[in-house]
């Protein structure tokens, strides 16, 4: 029974608040509850020397499974999801719904390789459902000298992002990296059916003390990209089976690989192959046989673009872990940055916004409160309205948010925008600089209106979530006091009798 498990202390607290700790769906505890037990097994971790471990368990492709199947087959997945991890899992575990497709779960005494058994068990199980779906799960265990729920749930995220990043289907543990990428010698593929033409390459190559790794076809280069982190690809076009053009097409469609960049190789020097490439996403081209300091020149210019991308890429991947780490500080809105950004983005594409704005409603959605991790716990978590003071601490988050993504402006462009105004008011009453109108950018006002919505349809501490027509009804009426805009509160009105907001989260 679950009740058996259950802290009796926490059972309590909110039994006095009047809300509920059971997800309605899945009938796992809720983010809250989990928060509070965690933070209590912390302390007896300190106290008593033992250990346990964090897993996040995240359906892979949930979204295209909801708009290929339905609402109700979604819904479906969920439980029996979450039926395969409390059957896998022992009884003194807890499992939680974490945001909307990702699970939590509490290894208790378990260090993390005990813990990476006991996910496999669960990966695998879920393999044998009958909706044919996978799960991705990251693991971080317990370490004394980062005790405490934020860090944990922190490198948890991360260790999730990279089995969602390396493939899917897969568990990953959460590593402290011992060394920077870009200390390590960059890694070029090489690929040619024709083994002289692999080691002229080669030979070419070897001033600069690049790890280079050979492939005499387009399937064996595939297969070498699909578990090696790779810098450069050197393709020839002419190969038999499959030619330069379709592996280079392959390598530019897989989200794992499309940042990989390509040079084509090719005896073929007429227009119409350098445009066949192109549409391939070829990055360069090379005419054989290769000149040694265009080959060289080349190939350190395409490697050092390749090692800013993963630098962006990587400290983008710090920022969204970091959003996430605010959630879990917060424990009622679980997978309120990841419904904003989704319903935000619906929005935007229903009001036909270029792909720059697209861009920072994405983005910016995500990371909108990320300044919240510079307020303090006890006014993030407090059951009831803030006071003065409390509020004035409150309203800071914008700014430290913005100051958090300063360093980044030209990578975040208009999401740093976001983060800052998405609470400004047409009026000029938001803050933190009063604008007003047209001087709001309008993907934070969209941001701001569709986190409006998203909180007063959730639970919170002082009240029941509300119903979908009693927020809107909400917005309307700070659209006609001249607070919000009006125009984009009517399109998410229509958005939401369309669709309805299950479909969009």
């Amino acid at each position: 029974m679950l009740s058996d498990k259950l802290d009796g202390n926490i059972v309590q607290d909110y039994q006095e608040i009047g809300v509920s700790f059971i997800d309605a769906l899945t009938g796992l505890v809720n983010y809250g509850f989990f928060h509070m037990t965690m933070e209590r097994e912390i302390s007896r971790c300190e106290r008593y020397g033992v250990t346990f471990t964090l897993g996040l368990v995240g359906i892979d492709s949930f979204k295209n499974y909801n708009k290929k199947n339905g609402l109700l087959a979604g819904e479906q997945l969920l439980k029996n999801i979450a039926r395969v991890i409390e059957k896998k899992i022992r009884q003194v575990d807890l499992a939680a719904r974490y945001s909307g497709d990702t699970f939590a779960i509490l290894f208790m005494e378990s260090d993390p390789d005990e813990a990476v058994i006991a996910a496999e068990r669960i990966r695998t199980a879920v393999l044998n459902l009958p909706e044919q779906t996978t799960v991705s799960i990251g693991l971080a265990g317990y370490a004394r000298e980062s005790a405490n729920a934020e860090s944990i749930f922190q490198k948890a995220s991360e260790a999730l992002l990279k089995s969602k990043s390396t493939g899917k289907n897969c568990v990953s543990l959460f590593q402290k990296p011992e060394t920077s990428p870009s200390d390590q010698p960059a890694r070029v593929l090489i690929v040619d059916d024709i083994e002289k033409n692999l080691k002229l390459l080669e030979a070419m190559l070897l001033p600069l003390k690049y790890e280079v790794i050979r492939a005499t076809s387009g399937r064996d280069a595939l297969c070498v990209l699909d578990t090696t982190d790779i810098d450069l690809v050197l393709l020839d076009i002419m190969m038999p089976e499959m030619d330069g053009f379709e592996v280079c097409r392959r390598i530019k469609n897989t989200p794992r690989t499309q940042m990989v960049p390509v040079i084509l190789v090719t005896a073929l020097d007429d227009l119409e192959s350098k445009i066949k490439g192109i549409e391939a996403g070829a990055d360069d081209f090379l005419t054989k046989p290769p000149n040694r300091p265009e080959l060289i020149a080349r190939t350190k210019s395409l490697v050092k673009m390749k090692r800013l991308n993963n630098s962006f890429t990587s400290i983008e991947n710090v920022l969204f872990s970091l959003a996430r780490a605010v959630e879990a500080k917060d424990r009622y809105t679980q997978g309120h940055t990841e419904r904003v950004s989704s319903l935000s983005l619906a929005l935007g594409k229903k009001m036909g916004l270029s792909s720059q704005d697209m861009t920072a409603l994405s983005y910016g959605g995500v990371m909108h409160d990320i300044g919240k991790i510079g307020v303090p716990n006890h006014i993030l978590n407090k059951p009831g309205h803030l006071d003065k003071n409390e509020w004035a601490v409150m309203q800071q988050h914008s700014d430290i948010g913005y100051r958090i993504g300063l360093p980044l402006e030209k990578n975040l462009g208009l999401a740093l925008q976001v983060i800052r105004s998405h609470h400004e008011k047409m009026d000029g009453s938001g803050y933190p600089d009063g604008l007003t109108g047209e001087n709001i950018p309008l993907a934070a006002r969209i941001v701001g209106i569709v986190d409006i919505y998203d909180a007063l349809t959730t639970d919170r501490p002082y009240r029941k979530a509300m119903a979908k027509e009693k927020a809107t009804a909400i917005l309307l009426e700070e659209a006609d006091q001249g607070k919000l805009d009006k125009r984009i509160v009517q399109e998410l009105i229509d958005l939401l009798s369309e669709d309805g907001p299950e479909t969009l989260a």
